[in-house]
């Protein structure tokens, strides 16, 4: 299977999140600090995933929250080629 690479956007101009999905599944990066406005939570930019079409609630990615951007972005890439291989795994011959 060929996979789509994930393309991030901001879908809310005034908040700092940005979501991609592909191949099935949906990826958020929001970016996160103990004060001040937006999501409060550890310092940095925190990673989940879910299945798009199912009604679950996100997944935080090992190793959230990321120092940068770019390293949330990887996380998910990285976590989508994993979930594209056990889906290929598991697809019959």
């Amino acid at each position: 299977m060929i996979a789509m690479p994930l393309q991030f956007h901001r879908p809310i101009e005034n908040m700092e999140i940005w979501s991609a999905s592909g191949d099935g599944f949906s990826f958020v990066i929001s970016l996160e600090s103990p004060t001040g406005p937006g999501f409060h939570g550890r310092s940095g930019y925190l990673a989940s995933w879910r299945p798009l079409y199912e009604n679950n609630g996100a997944i935080k990615i090992s190793g959230s929250p990321f120092r940068t951007l770019a390293e949330a972005e990887g996380a998910c890439r990285n976590m989508a080629e994993h979930l594209r291989a056990a889906i290929d795994a598991h697809r019959p011959a």
